[in-house]
């Protein structure tokens, strides 16, 4: 029997076992200082802080099987009473691969919920330098990809800054080891491969696939270090606006900004409050807090999520009309709102659009039309009362009550654009039949 030791080693690890999952097994018991996964070996060596705390893992393991994720693994202590950081270069030399940085990195998504394609992967990956090639594959491990970079230290800083990341919260996690290849060939350009040193390749012939040759990367993965809900916006984001848009953003929009304060000025101060302000911009991101500068009636500050739904509100609603007023918007020098006795907050509130199913909510966001979208309607609700709700901010010139999926919604349609955005400031989250209604911009041109 192997001595009491630090260093626990664990056995039948799955690859869908992140180095998260294993800390939260063994945590309760003590402070853990040292994890190795050995990922071609399906095992991982976990050292704690003391030895008591690793005979206390022991002691419980041995009379409760663990279970990771669905999974039974083994515990026993391991025959290292320390993991040095020879041990762990060593072990990753073994197990991962991933001694040696590479300018190319494979990506394994995991949870993979929403499509991801070329577009999406370089907007994700672009930020941290220049890609040269990316090549998307489905294997036994899931849907995998290469991605070179000119540079190597691209390449570590986009593992390091990336790694354990979800493109939309709640899935697609970002699983991302060195690839021990020195070139990606790609002979097309397309949805699943790209080149970026040279757009003049043709796409894809029918019944070949760009992806021959990288089979046998398929057995490579790194480790995972967040769990499944890990939030991360500003990627998310850009993501999902990109594959809500056709692989695209839309243009105008760079989805480079970073600033989450909005500075609108030229409001109607007689009628505008901070809850209508929440309900215009809540269309395009989740709203953190607004302010009204008493200073300045017609002015105020609206702090979104994150950058790039601030970037999407600025690019849409500029120029709008509300009340009267022809709308102003600027990124303000203010990176958040100080929260103070005068502003209103709105990060917790469950009528945030953004909360759930992101991706879907990007593919809505317009500037104002004369046509807007209602949907939690009672089920017994007539178009007369629908009119009578909205008829004192305009002129309607066509109603259209429809059911979705057994759920009462109605389209609704204005003389023009300010109208229905007047609406829409409103009405957003009022009440009819104790039904809280919601309210959006439709696309469409006529019922």
């Amino acid at each position: 029997m192997t001595e009491p030791s630090k260093v626990i080693h664990i056995r039948n690890v799955g690859h869908e076992i992140s180095e998260n999952d294993l800390l939260q097994l063994v945590q309760p018991f003590g402070v853990v200082t040292k994890l190795v996964m050995l990922r071609a070996k399906n095992q991982a060596l976990l050292q704690m802080h003391d030895l008591s705390s690793s005979i206390n893992v022991l002691q419980y393991y041995t009379n409760v099987q663990p279970s990771v994720r669905g999974r039974n693994v083994y515990i026993q202590f391991s025959s290292h009473q320390e993991l040095t950081t020879a041990d762990q270069n060593s072990q990753g030399r073994k197990g991962d691969q991933d001694s040696q940085p590479n300018r190319i990195l494979l990506v394994t998504i995991h949870h993979m919920l929403y499509p991801i394609t070329v577009e999406v992967l370089h907007q994700v990956f672009s930020p941290y330098g220049f890609v040269e090639k990316i090549v998307t594959f489905q294997k036994s491990a899931g849907f995998q990809s290469l991605i070179q970079y000119q540079s190597r230290q691209s390449a570590m800083q986009a593992r390091s800054s990336l790694q354990g990341r979800n493109i939309y919260d709640g899935c697609c996690q970002l699983d991302i080891q060195f690839s021990n290849l020195s070139e990606l060939q790609v002979n097309y350009n397309n949805e699943r491969s790209r080149d970026f040193t040279n757009p003049s390749l043709p796409t894809e012939q029918r019944g070949r696939s760009s992806q021959h040759g990288y089979g046998d990367t398929g057995s490579l993965y790194a480790l995972q270090s967040s769990g499944a809900r890990v939030a991360f916006p500003q990627m998310g984001n850009t993501a999902a606006i990109a594959a809500a848009f056709g692989g695209g953003l839309p243009p105008g929009v760079t989805g480079t900004n970073d600033r989450c304060t909005i500075l609108v000025t030229n409001l109607n101060p007689d009628k505008i409050d901070e809850d209508k302000l929440f309900n215009l911009f809540s269309v395009y991101g989740n709203i953190v807090r607004i302010k009204l500068l008493r200073n300045k009636p017609d002015h105020a500050l609206v702090q979104m999520a994150d950058g790039f739904q601030a970037e999407l509100a600025v690019h849409f609603l500029k120029g709008a009309l509300l009340f009267g007023n022809k709308l102003e918007l600027n990124f303000s020098k203010y990176t958040n709102i100080t929260p103070a006795p005068d502003t209103h907050e709105y990060a917790g509130s469950s009528l945030n659009r953004f909360n759930n199913n992101a991706a879907k909510n990007y593919k809505y966001c317009c500037s104002p039309t004369k046509m807007i979208h209602l949907s939690s309607l009672p089920q017994d609700i007539t178009e007369d009362e629908i009119l009578t709700h909205l008829e004192e901010h305009g002129t309607i010139m066509n109603t259209k009550l429809f059911e979705v999926n057994g759920k009462r919604q109605a389209l609704v349609m204005f003389e023009n654009e300010e109208q229905a955005t007047e609406a829409l400031v409103c009405k957003h989250a009022s009440t009819i039949d104790r039904s809280t209604i919601r309210i959006s911009f439709s696309q469409l041109q006529s019922i």
